[in-house]
């Protein structure tokens, strides 16, 4: 696969518009996945792809294959994209007791469910939800490593992280999600998180 897309990657350097589309059609669907997963709304992480996208094909002649592979190489600039359209979004204000009524929900109860009480889709939500409450980071690190299906050495090339610390931190993202679900429910979980 790698030998096709710097085939492809010649051909778009030498001016094929369709060498330049067949890598778009290639990584279009994770990308947008990525971004969606670290962003929440559909349509920035849609302006996020096509930035990105843009960059990367602009910007062709920049990338080092002996450095990483093409989609590391994108998936870097999908995540710089992603950061920096979290970044120019303005936080929510609160009021001083919804901020602490906020910091303060409880977790997930805890309590054993009835078998069959939650369906795959209602466990994927719930999952998700908690997903969304981690820290940057740590989200960052668990949607390359479980959705976005990055090897560590990948998620700290994309993060500009260290590999023990791309490690750690997919780690403690799952740590943390752990805690918060009751232990039967990690059996419905794994499926979807490895």
């Amino acid at each position: 696969m790698q030998d096709e897309i710097l085939h492809l990657i010649e051909r778009w350097k030498n001016g094929d518009q369709r060498a330049a589309e067949t890598l778009y059609m290639t990584y279009r669907d994770d990308a947008f996945r990525l971004s969606c997963s670290f962003l929440n709304e559909p349509q920035s992480a849609e302006e996020v792809v096509q930035d990105a996208f843009t960059y990367a094909l602009m910007n062709i002649h920049n990338y080092k294959p002996e450095k990483a592979s093409f989609k590391t190489w994108l998936f870097t600039i999908t995540m710089s994209r992603c950061k920096d359209q979290l970044r120019r979004k303005r936080p929510p204000l609160y009021s001083l007791v919804e901020w602490f009524e906020r910091s303060q929900k409880e977790p997930i109860d805890q309590a054993p469910l009835p078998e069959g009480a939650l369906n795959s889709k209602e466990m994927q939500t719930m999952l998700w939800e908690l997903v969304q409450r981690l820290s940057p980071k740590l989200r960052e690190a668990l949607i390359l490593r479980y959705w976005g299906e990055f090897t560590y050495q990948e998620i700290s090339e994309i993060a500009h992280c260290p590999l023990t610390t791309a490690q750690s931190r997919v780690r403690l993202a799952y740590d943390k999600l752990r805690k918060q679900l009751h232990p039967g429910w990690l059996e419905g979980f794994q499926k979807e998180l490895l």
